[in-house]
């Protein structure tokens, strides 16, 4: 539930549209709903500005439809993470206003406008052609959470030529995300190239001895650029949430709405 929808509530009784008892009914579900599978967050977006979303992974196409169709009645823009193929398809069949982002593995459905949020652009760059799928994940929530978000793929430090013809771009961005598998060193070199936040995406990509994105979580966490944030491996969701609050954080300093 949005804070637009309560003010719009709030209004409509102040205008003597709605009565109270009326305006209290359609705000019964707030903080949360019990449906036996899940107690729905319908708070959140406004207690933390970031509304629920759904982990599809471990989810059946039937649980994830019941939160789905609980979010929708409250207004609730829908974002759903981690879904394969098959359980996309079986969503999309019953929601067809849903949006599949394939290469990220997510599905999104607006019920309202997003809200811009932020002042500046996020940046996501990932190293590899296959860390795409963890830095489409990262370009997907941060959209759906309201902001710029600019895209750099294919930059890794096997031929850092690539990146360092975009310094210009680079340092353009607000916040930037690295994704990266294999040892991990792109964030360093972002974070020793600019003086805006880092956060580093470790990826389980790479051969065994990076055991699957341990070696990559690790070097992050070494990183010798000072002021690099890491998440958790392969959690492009994560980042994206993060580098959207420092956005968000920014635009309040500087008096815009966020």
């Amino acid at each position: 539930m949005q804070e637009s929808f309560i003010r719009e509530v709030l209004e409509q009784i102040a205008r003597g549209e709605v009565s109270a008892d009326q305006g209290v009914e359609r705000l019964r579900h707030l903080p949360y709903e019990d449906i036996g599978i899940a107690q729905v967050d319908h708070h959140r977006s406004l207690r933390q500005g970031q509304p629920e979303v759904i982990f599809g992974q471990g989810k059946s196409v039937e649980q994830i439809s019941r939160i789905m169709e609980t979010m929708i009645k409250r207004g609730s823009n829908l974002l759903v993470t981690r879904l394969d193929k098959d359980k996309a398809a079986a969503l999309q069949a019953v929601f067809p206003a849903a949006v599949l982002h394939a290469e990220a593995r997510c599905l999104t459905l607006e019920t309202t406008a997003v809200e811009p949020s932020g002042s500046g652009t996020i940046l996501v760059i990932s190293a590899g052609t296959s860390d795409i799928p963890v830095a489409s994940e990262a370009v997907v929530t941060a959209r759906f959470l309201g902001n710029r978000v600019e895209q750099l793929f294919d930059v890794g430090v096997a031929g850092i030529h690539r990146l360092l013809a975009r310094v210009e771009l680079l340092r353009s961005a607000t916040v930037l995300i690295v994704v990266a598998g294999m040892e991990g060193a792109l964030p360093s070199v972002v974070g020793g190239l600019v003086d805006r936040p880092v956060i580093a995406v470790p990826t389980s990509v790479g051969y065994g001895a990076s055991f699957g994105g341990i070696a990559a979580l690790l070097g992050m966490l070494n990183s010798c650029a000072s002021g690099v944030t890491v998440v958790n491996i392969d959690n492009g969701f994560g980042a994206a949430c993060a580098a959207s609050r420092i956005n968000c954080s920014i635009a309040a300093v500087t008096s815009q709405h966020c």
